[in-house]
């Protein structure tokens, strides 16, 4: 559900489910001070989640994080380099859905009946998100009767935000919409329509609206969700982030608040405001964004970093605060938090299960090169528990590959 938390490839052929090493995890090293380049006294509540709530000027992503690492001329590279991907792959048809994102080129804002106000066939029943760059609001469509979650931006104030030195919030949005309309996966919130009208300053993003509770309220309640409910969220979020990852997206910024759970109980993915693309297997990138304690400790290092395992680690945070009820790194600045990320060792109780403990030793190395992937994490025995492997999903693309291939022309499913 879109609500507010209380607290806390080849560009030319699209695989599927590549190759995943298996990394073992060991005792990491200090490392050295973090090159931050940040201000220091920002509030404890920014570094976990948002801090806007202004009608029509506010983003539904948490904090981004800038390491202050690089020049201004390099900073936007890797930003232009992933809407020319995006834009190639969309060009040529490299787009992972059957079913096609409506766009529709028309605003008509209107009220029905009863007063209440309209956006196109859709209804408006009340806000249930915001943040720095737009809101979200519960929408009825008038046509099929279900709702939908929209994302309202005003085009003006993305472009007068200025998120880098050569780049505006408005690319942001943009390069969302271009990931968001090639996606197609049970465990990521699926884009409906979007609707830009050239002839106003109102922009939409029609998503289906995922009607439950976050992950976890906050970082969690005392003693966290238990490890049954713990290790079905994390096999759906895992599922979900491999889709991403082998598609050559990275998140950029998983967090419980960016974990959406079904009615019945299906864990979805949600905001790609600030996710990037990389071409071939070069996950490099530069601009650092997310929110400040889900960040990774080489992210706080140098000026680039590997987009893979910085999700990874993301995802061994996010565990943590599922399973603990708390955050694993937590300072009271934004020094202070990437300080204890870069050197504090991971502090885990004494009664834990030895196997979730190995898991999140895993998940939770400092060194980037030693630490577990996603997947050794969907074969890890922790997560396998009763029910196996984390299943790989056919997606349409692979589907399409597959029958291309087949003599027969149909796909040999290979994948649960």
């Amino acid at each position: 559900m879109f609500v507010k938390g209380n607290s806390v490839a080849k560009v030319t052929e699209m695989g599927c489910w590549g190759c995943f090493g298996f990394c073992f995890a060991r005792k990491p090293k200090r490392l050295g001070k973090p090159n931050l380049g940040l201000r220091s006294n920002c509030s404890q509540e920014s570094l976990l989640y948002d801090d806007g709530e202004e009608e029509d000027d506010c983003s539904y992503n948490g904090d981004v994080t800038d390491t202050g690492n690089g020049d201004d001329g390099e900073y936007c590279t890797p930003v232009k380099r992933s809407e020319e991907v995006l834009k190639y792959r969309i060009e040529n048809g490299l787009v992972c859905r059957e079913i096609p994102v409506k766009e529709t080129p028309k605003v008509v804002r209107d009220e029905d009946e009863d007063g209440n106000k309209m956006v196109n066939e859709y209804v408006r029943e009340y806000k249930i998100g915001s943040g720095s760059y737009g809101k979200v609001v519960l929408y009825r469509s008038r046509t099929d009767g279900k709702h939908y979650a929209l994302k309202a931006f005003r085009k003006s104030h993305l472009l007068k935000l200025r998120v880098a030195p050569s780049e505006t919030a408005m690319s942001d949005v943009l390069r969302e919409v271009l990931i968001m309309k090639m996606l197609s996966h049970p465990n990521i919130v699926n884009l409906i329509e979007v609707i830009d009208d050239p002839t106003t300053d109102h922009f939409y993003m029609v998503l289906e609206y995922v009607e439950g509770k976050w992950v976890c309220e906050g970082a969690g309640p005392a003693g966290g969700l238990g490890e049954n409910k713990a290790r079905t969220y994390l096999r759906d979020t895992v599922s979900g982030l491999m889709y991403l990852h082998s598609h050559n997206i990275i998140h950029g910024d998983i967090k419980p608040d960016n974990l959406l759970v079904t009615a019945s109980g299906r864990v979805k993915i949600g905001d790609f405001s600030v996710s990037q693309t990389f071409e071939d297997d070069d996950d490099e990138l530069r601009r650092s964004p997310g929110t400040p304690v889900f960040t990774a400790p080489e992210c706080c290092l140098a000026p680039t970093y590997h987009g893979k395992a910085a999700d990874t680690w993301a995802v061994g945070v996010t565990l943590y605060c599922m399973v603990l009820g708390k955050y694993p790194f937590l300072g009271e600045t934004l020094q202070d938090t990437y300080e204890k990320i870069v050197n504090n060792p991971l502090s885990l109780p004494d009664g834990m299960n030895p196997m979730l403990k190995n898991l999140l030793e895993g998940l939770l190395c400092k060194d980037p090169a030693q630490r577990m992937t996603l997947q050794s994490v969907s074969e890890h025995e922790w997560v396998v528990g009763d029910e196996g492997p984390i299943p790989r999903h056919l997606c349409w693309c692979r589907r399409q590959k597959l029958q291309k291939e087949a003599p027969d022309g149909n796909a040999v499913d290979t994948f649960t």
